[in-house]
């Protein structure tokens, strides 16, 4: 009789378990199509080139676009030299700051801050 209540049971829950994933699958939402929210922007050079100047100021550096409008007045050295990589690919003077030397890595780590998108593939 013991037998019989263990494999009774081994049954129910062998279904219920069945029953579960089928039910979960039914539930569960697809994937979102077409435009995800958390996917970068995408722009092309030409669009960051509209944004050449202290105030308005967006820079491609690795790929990535950034806008530093708001990060001009804080950096370290004068605007005039961010001037020049406004609306331009800028990954030479980040890892140069024209003088040959890398910028640090707190630097580096700070332009999360001010990515709005990627560069668009050619």
């Amino acid at each position: 009789m013991a037998v019989k209540k263990f494999i009774f049971a081994v049954f129910i829950a062998f279904w219920a378990s069945v029953g579960t994933v089928a039910v979960l699958q039914v539930l569960t939402p697809e994937p979102p199509t077409g435009d995800d929210p958390d996917s970068p922007a995408v722009f092309d050079l030409g669009e960051v080139a509209e944004h050449d100047s202290l105030d308005d100021c967006w820079m491609v550096i690795e790929g990535k676009v950034y806008d530093f409008t708001d990060y001009v007045g804080q950096h370290p050295a004068p605007p005039s030299v961010l001037e020049p990589w406004c609306g331009k690919q800028a990954t030479e003077g980040m890892r140069t700051k024209g003088i040959g030397r890398d910028h640090s890595p707190a630097a580096w780590a700070m332009l999360d801050d001010y990515r709005i998108g990627k560069l668009a593939d050619d």
